[in-house]
């Protein structure tokens, strides 16, 4: 008897044990300096990644989110408070107006939206699960990625030589945008430069895009990014006679746009050595 007793006392310990140890965070999680959890919840699961993409399905504009990515998953304490699905998005809703923010999207279990700061936007996406047991809040703070091969004239002048033409992924746009954006400067001043050190070569700026959208909207946007290049290097002392903006839109990928880092591949400009030096 006393050997029963004691076994149900170790399972019961088992389980008390697995019980605590799945209801306390994750080793090396921490919730998000900009918004904090429910109160009574702790983080399951969580995923940081320096740069990634996400596409909202709830929105139509605003919808394609890069930058630092940090997704956290939130479940409910056993024998605390549940929250409903609405008292969550809620919660969250009031949180992102304290700070000035901008609701994009909401439902009564969903909620995108986004934080301006002087540093840069913000984004904010919230999903209810299990009658709210369960939610993950995703937080990407908007940027450029920082390429892990450093665009400069001589690499530039190298793939031109070598191939023709070059990709180039350090000029950089807001979504459905062709305004250049500040960050972009330090690109366009390395090819400034290799234009000035190759006094003879005249370019194709070429505009390609990723597969979201319409045909016609990605051929006009593809298009006015690489006269906004153009426009740009020009007004860098680059002759115009030297360059001649075309887009081609989503026609011409160099990986497939059923995920995220294709498409992020596939948004760039192109340089093309000009042979023909009539324009």
């Amino acid at each position: 008897m006393e050997k029963i007793t004691t076994l149900l006392i170790l399972i019961l310990m088992s389980i008390t044990s697995i019980s605590y140890a799945q209801e306390t965070d994750k080793e090396g999680s921490k919730d998000s300096p900009l918004l904090s959890r429910i109160p009574g919840y702790y983080i399951s699961d969580q995923t940081n990644k320096d740069f990634d993409s996400y596409t909202s399905p709830y929105l139509t504009e605003d919808n394609v989110w890069e930058g630092k990515a940090t997704q956290t998953n939130y479940s409910v304490k056993e024998g605390t408070k549940e929250f409903s699905f609405i008292q969550v998005v809620r919660n969250y809703e009031n949180a992102v107006k304290k700070l000035n923010g901008k609701i994009l999207y909401s439902d009564t279990r969903t909620l995108n939206a986004k934080i301006e700061k002087n540093s840069g936007a913000t984004y904010v996406s919230v999903e209810v699960f299990n009658e709210g047991r369960d939610y993950t809040l995703l937080v990407v703070e908007n940027k450029p990625m920082e390429d892990e091969v450093t665009t400069n004239a001589a690499a530039l002048n190298k793939g031109i030589s070598e191939t023709g033409k070059i990709a180039v992924y350090g000029i950089y746009f807001d979504t459905a945008k062709s305004v250049i954006k500040p960050e972009s400067k330090p690109t366009i001043d390395e090819i400034v430069k290799l234009l000035n050190q190759n006094s003879k070569l005249k370019l194709f700026v070429v505009g390609h895009t990723d597969s979201d959208g319409s045909v016609e909207s990605n051929m006009k946007l593809s298009s006015d990014r690489a006269a906004a290049v153009v426009k740009s290097l020009v007004e860098n002392g680059v002759q115009a006679a030297r360059l001649k903006s075309a887009g081609v839109g989503p026609y011409c990928p160099v990986d497939n746009n059923r995920a995220d880092e294709g498409k992020a591949k596939n948004r760039r400009v192109e340089l093309v050595e000009m042979l023909d030096h009539k324009i």
